[in-house]
């Protein structure tokens, strides 16, 4: 609290005024636990969505495991890969395992949305890739750099960041408002540059470059899941305004927004699940981390106005906590196959020379195709 004071005065004193503008006021004192995260949340209801967000990021992050591991075993027991178009999976109840893990996460992801704004739900999925980095080193026996625990702590401060500074969720008292926000000028534009490039990337993209590319199938799954995202918050608001006893459950708008998720999901599963195949795992989180955080956020902002009534202050330290984040994801990502050590470690972060082994995706897919080739020679 004195160092609060005193680099608030020192700024002050020197004429800096919108600097000390953007720190904090200290906590007050004798808080409980539960009033201390009120406090850093900013409040109530977003202490709720903070709480079921970083839940839900350690229940998604150990579905990519699980998931993972479903599809490696099906794999192993000749069944094709999801790569390749490949369904055998869906015959692995470690699988389903992590489908229904996933589907935990997401259902707690998806009661938050119903309590904070998605600019501040949405980048807390950083504790996702940190967590399937950690899970991934026992469960998967992937290696996990020494440079990893950096990017851990980076995410960590982030997120920390984010939460004091995070925007007040605009009150909305029916669907219809939700409604009317999505049929805006410049998001049903948004929504139509989204589908249009989706739809490139299926057709041309990903036939081409989908094994080689982990942005192809991840693009894929961020922009459709900006989609999925808005229309989730519009669920989520119907739901809490039912329980506050104005029923917005049936209403027309709660059913398209219903069916458009349930579309939007089932096209994210589909990719993820090639990207999961592909590619390590470690790499498709986090490359999903920084395209899905940046393309719904942008879509949070375009329908529901996010910073409109935030100061300049709030925005810059939430700025500051998304890019913070996005470099402790780099460095978790960055560092993943180079060699053992520190200098090792930023070599290969700094440096935009290919490594000389093969990828690990390179592998991945050679495997697979050497036992597509003997299941045909068998047959």
């Amino acid at each position: 609290q004195r160092g609060t004071s005193r680099i608030s005065l020192f700024l002050e004193g020197g004429g800096m005024a919108p600097l000390a503008a953007m720190i904090p006021p200290p906590p007050p004192a004798h808080l409980s636990m539960r009033a201390e995260i009120e406090w850093l949340a900013g409040s109530a209801d977003n202490a709720r969505g903070v709480a079921l967000a970083l839940s839900s990021s350690l229940f998604i992050g150990a579905s990519f495991i699980i998931k993972k591991k479903g599809l490696l075993m099906s794999v192993e027991k000749g069944g094709s890969s999801a790569s390749a178009g490949g369904f055998s999976y869906l015959r692995q109840p470690v699988w389903w395992l992590g489908m229904l893990t996933m589907i935990g996460g997401e259902s707690a992801n998806f009661i938050a949305y119903a309590y904070a704004p998605a600019i501040l739900v949405t980048p807390l999925g950083a504790a996702t890739i940190a967590a399937s980095a950690v899970f991934a080193r026992f469960f998967l026996g992937e290696d996990m750099h020494i440079c990893g625990i950096a990017g851990i702590l980076l995410c960590t401060v982030g997120t920390v960041v984010l939460v004091r500074f995070a925007p007040e969720e605009a009150p909305v008292t029916s669907v219809e408002e939700v409604w009317s926000m999505a049929m805006q000028p410049v998001f049903r534009a948004y929504v139509c540059f989204v589908l249009s490039f989706t739809l490139a990337l299926v057709y041309g993209a990903a036939p081409k470059y989908g094994k080689t590319h982990v942005v192809v199938y991840v693009a894929i799954c961020s922009m459709i899941g900006s989609l999925s995202v808005m229309a989730l918050r519009g669920i989520g608001i119907a739901a809490k305004l039912t329980m506050r006893g104005s029923d917005q459950l049936r209403k027309r708008e709660t059913l398209f927004f219903i069916l458009w998720v349930g579309c939007c999901i089932a096209t994210q599963m589909n990719y993820l699940n090639k990207a999961l195949d592909t590619f390590n795992t470690t790499m498709v989180s986090s490359v999903y981390y920084v395209f899905f955080t940046v393309c719904t956020v942008t879509a949070s902002m375009i329908m529901y106005k996010d910073w409109e009534n935030q100061t300049p202050g709030s925005i810059f330290w939430q700025v500051v906590a998304l890019l913070v984040n996005v470099a402790g994801v780099h460095i978790l990502s960055g560092t993943r196959d180079s060699a053992p050590g520190c200098r090792a470690g930023l070599r290969a972060l700094l440096s935009r020379r290919k490594s000389e082994e093969k990828p690990e995706y390179t592998h991945l897919c050679a495997c697979d195709d050497d036992a597509e080739q003997q299941q045909q020679q068998q047959q």
